[in-house]
């Protein structure tokens, strides 16, 4: 008799440590939002967040497995650029002297919506769970896409635009259904006109050199700070 119910209570408990180990959800989307910087990369000036403004941002993760995230995002931040010590002519496809001559200093601010959506490539499978399948709570990634700029502000008309983005990413699980991120990417554009202004000389194709598609236009850098929520899980007890 005593032996049976030892038998029969390292079963229970066997069956306990398997249902708890079942608990453990998989959630399939994230919601959250974050900080970061925006740059311009352009005919006045750019490098590595170069005159930096604030940026803020809303997304949105759709997981389709530990490796692949589709990421959907709307960024609203602040360029800004100027040509001062860098050569720009009055007019370079005038062909005379007086078109080679330097062209005033511009200046420029304006702000940024960006709006798009990117796939991620995680290196490693992210998330929590059971050992064997080989997760791991934090993971670096490569991002690609398509997306839509819109420019305005600093005295200029608005400028509308597709955009392709490019990065690289971090991710770190701080708990079960909270996660941490940083992202840097370069938003290529199809345009040369972010950089316009009130002033009189524009940074249109200033040089005179022939432009095509993504070819000599603006871009923009964004350095995003992120905390998403996991939500929609992926499997609950059937008693739930």
């Amino acid at each position: 008799m005593k032996r049976s119910l030892l038998l029969l209570t390292t079963c229970l408990l066997a069956l306990n440590a398997s249902a708890q180990q079942g608990d453990i959800l998989e959630y399939q989307q994230e919601v959250g939002g974050g900080v970061g910087l925006m740059s311009y990369m352009g005919d006045a000036g750019g490098g590595f967040l170069t005159k930096p403004g604030l940026m803020g941002a809303l997304l949105w993760r759709r997981n389709l497995n530990p490796r692949m995230v589709i990421k959907t995002d709307a960024a609203f931040g602040h360029i800004s650029g100027t040509t001062e010590g860098r050569f720009i002519p009055a007019n370079a496809l005038s062909h005379t002297a007086a078109g080679g001559a330097a062209a005033p200093v511009i200046h420029f601010g304006r702000n940024v919506l960006d709006v798009g959506a990117q796939f991620e490539f995680n290196f490693l499978g992210y998330g929590l769970g059971p050992s064997y399948k080989g997760l791991s709570r934090w993971t670096p990634y490569l991002l690609a896409g398509a997306g839509l700029t819109i420019c305005m502000g600093g005295g200029a008309d608005a400028v509308g635009t597709m955009n392709l983005p490019m990065g690289v990413g971090f991710r770190y699980k701080l708990k079960p259904r909270l996660n941490l991120g940083i992202e840097w990417s370069v938003r290529f554009t199809d345009t040369d006109r972010l950089d316009d202004s009130a002033q009189p000389t524009k940074l249109n194709d200033p040089l005179g050199i022939e432009s095509d598609f993504f070819k000599n236009k603006d871009c923009y850098q964004m350095l995003l700070v992120s905390l998403t929520y996991d939500i929609a899980p992926k499997y609950r007890k059937c008693n739930n």
